[in-house]
C-alpha cells in the first residue's frame, strides 16, 4: 500500500478548541459560585451553571457515562476518519476537527465532574437560551460547516457532471 498523506495534521484545530474549552471553563469554576451571574451587556452574562445532560440539558437523567462513551465513540470514528480520507478535504477536515474538539472538551468535564460547566447566557428580557460553552461553540461551528460542505460538494459534482 502506497503512502497517502491524510488530513490528521488538522488535529493542531481541535488540541485548540480542546485548550481554550478547558481554560474558560477552570476561570469560570474557579472564580465564581453555581448560579453566579455577571452581566456583561443587557443580552449576554456569564453564568456559572452545571449541564448533566446534552444539548439544551436534554437527557439530563442519562448517566454521565452514557455522554462519555458517545463523545469517545464520535471522536474514535472522526479519527478514523481523518486517517483515512485525502488530504485535499480541507473544509471537511476542519468541520470534523471542531467537532472533535467540542466533543472531547465536553467529555473532560463528564469525566473529571460527572457535568458540564456551562457559561455564556445569552437573552432577551425573560427568555433565556440554554447556557453554553466554548465546546458547544465549536460543534455547533462545525455541524454548520458539515452542511457547508456538503452544499458545495453537491454543486461541485452537479457542475462537473455537466461539463
Amino acid at each position: 500500500m502506497a503512502f497517502r498523506p491524510t488530513n490528521v495534521h488538522w488535529l493542531w484545530l481541535s488540541a485548540a478548541i480542546i485548550l481554550i474549552d478547558q481554560i474558560t471553563k477552570q476561570l469560570v469554576f474557579r472564580t465564581m459560585l453555581e448560579y453566579e451571574r455577571i452581566e456583561l451587556l443587557p443580552i449576554l452574562n456569564l453564568t456559572h451553571l452545571h449541564n448533566t445532560g446534552a444539548a439544551f440539558s436534554m437527557f439530563a437523567d442519562f448517566p454521565p457515562w452514557v455522554f462519555i462513551v458517545l463523545g469517545v465513540a464520535v471522536s474514535v470514528w472522526i479519527l478514523w476518519w481523518l486517517r483515512k480520507h485525502p488530504r485535499d478535504e480541507h473544509l471537511l477536515a476542519v468541520a470534523l476537527c471542531l467537532v472533535l474538539g467540542g466533543a472531547l472538551g465536553n467529555v473532560i468535564d463528564r469525566a473529571a465532574r460527572g457535568y458540564v460547566v456551562d457559561f455564556i447566557d445569552f437573552h432577551w428580557k425573560t427568555w433565556h437560551y440554554p447556557a453554553f460553552n466554548v465546546a458547544d461553540i465549536a460543534i455547533t461551528l462545525g455541524a454548520l460547516t458539515l452542511v457547508l460542505d456538503m452544499f458545495l460538494s453537491g454543486r461541485r459534482a452537479s457542475s462537473s457532471s455537466n461539463a
